[in-house]
């Protein structure tokens, strides 16, 4: 039931803002020939992949995101396929924030195709006219295809579902006062929040439909979340703010799918390596040392209705490291892991994930009591050695960014199909420019798979 205790819901202050089918209208934008066409962004040049992103046209056809090539093609048999180009994207991204700021200052970017902008009262009733004349600046700077679906609302949250309600290029605005009839339509599944496993709770009591999820009380959609996470949802449903504290990291990893030719023992080392090294760079740009290092191998799995595949073999081991920031101490205990995995692992597997944590601020670690290398002389040898490494890094960090990506690794310079190796955008990260690992790749240069 409504809490009346909290008063009254607030007005429009958020505008959601969710780009359509970003990935690829990006790639229609910097090459008009594909524009009106069935177009699948793929990770890497493969006929074994999947797509990432599909067209608004190829939507419009029935097909889904994660579609795979093979039933793309059976679907849409002109369907055009391209590989992403994450560096192009997040460039894209830059510009836009550009033009958008000149229209309505941004508040938050929730992710690279997702940013959230607080409104003035002033602003709150300008509506339909505010958004479209957002965007009209997207189409007069960039092109009529690069289009957006923008929701108004009181909430961060019933902004984002208005902007869901009415895709591609659409408009809701939501009020306190429509609350709940105008969202009583909609599935749980379609709200943002409600994972598979939240709507089970949700389902084990009782509630199937969002009338019932309306009237479930603040404390009770806490204890089905098992968090408050839960009030935090009831808050942003019910038109009041609620907002996140700001979050502290915790880790620097990545985690790379492998393409059938790319799961034998020696290449998914070398992919695990280069995974490893984008990390460790991440983290030097940090005031952080990591003191774990966890590799991780899922595989298995069974595709479901959708086409998607579950994983349901994993394999991951735990490494301890002293607290360290460089090449060298994370490549050796990688190694120590992936000798590991090759005696103890199972199955074959379909991806690999490494991952740096434990994280500490230097000025807060003290010394090992039990380091049986210390003495009088100085700090004990591997301290030293760590030291020296650290050094080395941040040298091979500096030349790299002075003369390139390319300019100079440690070992040798190694080439992972799909490159992009620690530079993928995922959900709620956009890659730093740093973090991109070989030259720029001009807008214009579409790269489109050989098969």
């Amino acid at each position: 039931m409504h809490d009346h205790s909290r008063g009254k819901a607030n007005g429009v202050e958020r505008l959601y803002l969710d780009f359509d089918s970003f990935f690829a209208t990006a790639e229609q934008h910097f090459n008009p020939a594909l524009r009106g066409r069935s177009v699948g962004v793929v990770p890497l040049d493969s006929p074994n992949t999947g797509c990432i992103a599909i067209s608004k046209e190829a939507k419009a056809l029935g097909l889904k995101s994660n579609v795979s090539i093979r039933d793309a093609r059976v679907a849409i048999p002109d369907m055009i396929f391209v590989v992403a180009r994450h560096d192009v994207y997040v460039r894209l991204h830059d510009r836009i924030q550009h033009v958008i700021n000149s229209c309505l200052p941004v508040s938050y970017v929730r992710s690279i195709d997702e940013l959230v902008c607080a409104l003035l009262p002033s602003e709150a009733t300008q509506g339909v006219h505010l958004a479209n004349r957002i965007k009209r600046e997207l189409s007069r700077n960039f092109s009529e295809v690069l289009t957006c679906s923008i929701g108004m609302a009181p909430t961060e949250l019933l902004a984002k579902i208005g902007a869901e309600m009415n895709k591609p290029d659409g408009f809701c605005l939501i009020t306190a006062a429509e609350l709940p009839a105008k969202l009583n339509h909609l599935p749980l599944q379609k709200l943002p929040g409600i994972s598979t496993g939240i709507q089970q709770r949700l389902e084990n009591c009782g509630i199937r439909d969002f009338e019932a999820l309306w009237r479930i009380a603040p404390k009770q959609a806490r204890a089905i979340w098992g968090n408050v996470e839960g009030e935090r949802f009831w808050n942003g449903l019910h038109g009041y703010h609620s907002e996140r504290p700001a979050t502290k990291k915790r880790m620097f990893g990545h985690s790379r799918m492998l393409p059938p030719d790319l799961r034998n023992k020696e290449k998914i080392a070398l992919c695990a390596r280069q995974l490893c090294f984008s990390a460790a760079r991440r983290l030097r740009r940090t005031e952080f040392v990591a003191t774990k290092l966890t590799l991780g191998f899922r595989g298995g799995g069974y595709r479901s209705a959708s086409g998607s595949r579950t994983d349901d073999l994993r394999w991951h081991q735990e490494l301890c490291v002293a607290p360290s920031r460089d090449d060298r101490t994370f490549q050796k205990a990688l190694a120590e892991g992936l000798m590991n995995a090759t005696r103890q692992r199972t199955f074959k597997p379909r991806s690999v994930s490494v991952v740096l944590h434990g994280l500490l601020d230097p000025e807060e670690m003290t010394g090992d009591l039990f380091d049986l290398e210390a003495s009088n002389a100085g700090p004990p040898k591997s301290t030293c050695d760590r030291r020296r490494w650290e050094q080395v890094s941040d040298v091979l960090d500096r030349l790299r960014s002075e003369f390139g990506p390319d300019a100079i690794s440690l070992g040798p310079k190694a080439t992972v199909p799909g490159g992009y190796l620690g530079a993928k955008i995922a959900f709620g990260r956009i890659p730093e420019r740093a973090d991109f690992n070989s030259a720029p790749v001009p807008d214009e240069a579409t790269h489109f798979c050989s098969f």
